[in-house]
């Protein structure tokens, strides 16, 4: 009747693992992290104040840098050249502290000269740097 071929009748263990589920979960996983990298590189860097009051340091008169609508750069109402400025703000922020300096540029400027002039200024080792307007009102 239900003998086995062997003539045992004792049931056969199964000795194999069953890879299935483990393969199933390894896809699921391998398809979060392929949705979820590119999202991951995507960011904006900014420097965020660690305070909710924002303000120049009062201690120090502000360091202001004047781009006229000619592209001409005054700092301190000495005229300077635009490579000439990296080596005069070194030289300026070596000894100070506060390394912060505030870019008032005309609105007919260029704004690939504002950006060269930024990329001079943090090239220097100045970091912070600020933009003044006017307010809209005004």
């Amino acid at each position: 009747m239900g003998m086995s071929p062997g003539g045992s009748k004792g049931r056969a263990t199964l000795s194999e693992i069953n890879v299935t589920p483990l393969v199933d979960v390894m896809l699921v996983l391998l398809i979060m992290f392929m949705v979820t990298t590119p999202l991951m590189q995507q960011g904006i860097e900014v420097d965020l104040p660690k305070t909710s009051a924002s303000g120049v340091d009062l201690s120090e008169e502000p360091f202001v840098l004047v781009i006229g609508p000619d592209q001409k750069m005054t700092i301190v109402k000495n005229k300077i050249a635009m490579a000439e400025l990296r080596t005069k703000l070194k030289a300026i922020f070596e000894h100070k502290k506060n390394k912060q300096i505030y870019i008032q540029a005309d609105r007919k400027v260029d704004y690939g000269f504002v950006a060269e002039a930024m990329a001079e200024i943090r090239a220097a080792g100045i970091f912070n740097i600020g933009l003044l307007t006017v307010p809209k009102d005004q």
